[in-house]
């Protein structure tokens, strides 16, 4: 329900914490924080940026995402659990005994705690049933809605000035991608997309089963390297190119705001989700929750190398595309 990046934020001081009690090292912890917070993005349709963005694009409900795609993302998580002995053995190992004279500490300022959880309660049941009321509200609207609350929360409390918490915003991270998606519409109207939507069709014809696998691994290798909110712009577009050329769909699949997809097209658009998602497991720069986990192991006086990264992250990385690969071939035996 909350960004990747925001996740690892609130847990890293707890799990910093954690890791010195039990006197072992914290980066590889604060790791498998943004690995699991990326892959946990799958769980619904408003949990990652590339899941959102291909929901959005065929019409896919809040509800709809649940019934059909969460289930990979409960998998995805789960394949990351057999790693952990072999690739965090101190950690996995390690016990100690509590001290006998742990109490918890009081809440500051409980109302506000309180207040909190109901902002979250109200942004769950509205990306529930949003789309079912009369206003008809779709995520983007309920995302607008928590925020102005949670700022609403925040000036009630006088935790500090609004201005301030506006001028925490990450401007630049949202300039980079508004950049970013206007490459990406540069593609589309010089045709490069368009070419490469024919390139699609001539190499796999109207085969729906290897494209889908084709783009679990091309976009999965792309988004390790990439930001992957436009590389699955980019390859929404091409894809969308490809189906039409394949008579999959008429060319009016190619206009904003269609829905009339067939159920059989929807495994490819799905390993398009995991592939996105996943895919940015495997780098230190793949995902913004990795680049804030290194950040704070830095700023902890416990620098991660992008090879130290890449020993934990790729070889979960692997085996979830290989888990999402087998979710996605279950997906055309069934809609087939």
């Amino acid at each position: 329900m909350l960004p990747n990046a925001t996740t690892v934020i609130l847990l890293a001081p707890i799990i910093v914490k954690v890791a010195r009690e039990l006197a072992v090292d914290f980066a590889g912890p604060l790791i498998l924080t943004a690995i699991l917070s990326n892959s946990a993005g799958l769980l619904t349709l408003v949990g990652d940026p590339a899941t959102f963005l291909v929901g959005s694009a065929i019409g896919m409900s809040f509800t709809q995402y649940l019934r059909w795609v969460s289930l990979g993302g409960v998998l995805a998580v789960l394949t990351t659990l057999p790693f952990l002995p072999w690739l965090m053995p101190e950690a996995w190992r390690a016990r100690r005994a509590l001290p006998p004279d742990l109490a918890p500490q009081p809440l500051e300022r409980p109302w506000l705690c309180v207040a909190s959880l109901l902002v979250l309660a109200v942004m769950v049941l509205l990306f529930l049933f949003g789309e079912e009321i009369p206003v008809r509200l779709v995520p983007p609207g309920v995302a607008i809605i928590g925020a102005t609350l949670g700022m609403l929360a925040t000036y009630g409390a006088k935790v500090e000035p609004v201005e301030k918490v506006i001028q925490d915003v990450d401007w630049r991270t949202l300039l980079f991608l508004t950049c970013m998606f206007c490459l990406v519409e540069a593609f589309n109207k010089t045709g490069i997309l368009q070419g490469l939507s024919l390139n699609l069709h001539g190499w796999f014809g109207a085969d729906l089963t290897v494209v889908a696998l084709f783009l679990l691994l091309m976009v999965g290798s792309a988004s390790s390297v990439l930001a992957n909110i436009p590389v699955v712009a980019a390859m929404l577009l091409m894809t969308k190119g490809y189906l039409v050329t394949a008579g999959v769909v008429p060319e009016l699949a190619l206009a904003p705001g269609y829905g009339d997809w067939p159920m059989p097209v929807l495994p490819v658009f799905v390993a398009m989700m995991f592939a996105g998602t996943l895919g940015g497991n495997a780098t230190l720069i793949g995902a913004s929750a990795n680049v804030v986990s290194a950040g704070i192991c830095a700023a902890q006086g416990r620098p991660v190398s992008f090879g130290a990264f890449l020993r934990l992250g790729l070889p979960i990385a692997l085996a979830q595309l290989v888990v999402s690969a087998g979710y996605v071939l279950v997906m055309f035996r069934l809609m087939g």
